[in-house]
């Protein structure tokens, strides 16, 4: 990823810390909850190692294809599971910006990718407005949450609040790997 190296680690932390919970998040008892911590999981590590600065760590060449094919088998999987949800077509569209980005990457690992100077591609910006919607979106939704505390709670893995704060962290950690294309 391109840019300032202390906002990168930030991000490395902030979607690694998001993967991590999104793990705890598969013990559920709930089976869809289940499935949709673990395509979760793998988006927030793939993230936090994407956002790994450049001046730290520059991955081979043969990585950037190894992520589009993770990525695309993702995304082939959220389209599968789209059929009983429409919020798998927000994971299909977050794989298909990864495979979008590592694309990008794998054709030019230390130049910026903008066209011709006159802003970003027209598909980085489609993926900008969708992602800056859906954290607006999201982030709305999470302000009226009230938590029902108490022993008997849910688990910290049944939370509704905490799934919506792991989405709005990962849409916000998008944004942030978006505008550094």
């Amino acid at each position: 990823m391109h840019g300032p190296v202390s906002p990168a680690w930030l991000l490395v932390a902030l979607c690694a810390a998001t993967g991590a919970y999104c793990l705890l998040r598969m013990r559920s008892g709930v089976e869809e909850q289940r499935r949709a911590a673990g395509g979760e999981a793998l988006m927030g590590f793939g993230m936090a190692a994407m956002a790994v600065p450049a001046a730290a760590f520059a991955p081979p060449r043969w990585v950037w294809p190894v992520y589009a094919a993770v990525f695309g088998l993702a995304a082939l999987r959220a389209l599968w599971s789209a059929r009983r949800s429409p919020h798998h077509l927000h994971h299909l569209l977050g794989s298909a910006a990864m495979v979008y980005m590592a694309v990008l990457m794998a054709a030019s690992p230390v130049s910026h990718h903008h066209t011709g100077g006159s802003g970003p591609a027209p598909v980085t910006g489609a993926l900008l407005l969708y992602f800056t919607g859906y954290v607006l979106l999201t982030g709305a939704r999470l302000v009226p949450a009230v938590v029902q505390g108490g022993p008997g709670g849910p688990r910290w893995g049944d939370r509704p609040e905490l799934s919506r704060v792991c989405r709005l962290s990962m849409g916000i950690g998008m944004l942030a790997m978006l505008l550094t294309m």
